[in-house]
């Protein structure tokens, strides 16, 4: 029981190293800019990188590193409100 919830904490800490590293790639943000990212950090209409059209190559390139199918219904306006809340949903779409 104990070896899952770790497996669990160690998938959670990859998928966070990941999704920081595809914010960063995308959005031309610096390593220590998505390192200060905490879950309350603010996204969508917080950072001037992060627009209509960067949405669309983040989920995107979400898709491919965590090679997961995400379809348009799944996405609304809460996703991008903060970091936290891309993380829960990232986390959410990977195969349990």
């Amino acid at each position: 029981m104990a070896g899952m919830a770790q497996s669990d904490a160690d998938s959670s800490a990859k998928s966070d190293t990941i999704l920081r590293s595809i914010l960063r790639d995308v959005l031309g943000l610096s390593q220590s800019q998505v390192d200060d990212f905490d879950a309350d950090t603010e996204l969508f209409g917080a950072l001037p990188e992060l627009d209509s059209m960067a949405v669309a190559g983040l989920l995107t390139e979400i898709e491919d590193r965590f090679d997961i199918i995400i379809d348009d219904e799944d996405v609304d306006g809460e996703t991008f409100e903060n970091y936290g809340s891309l993380l829960a949903f990232t986390l959410q779409k990977l195969p349990q």
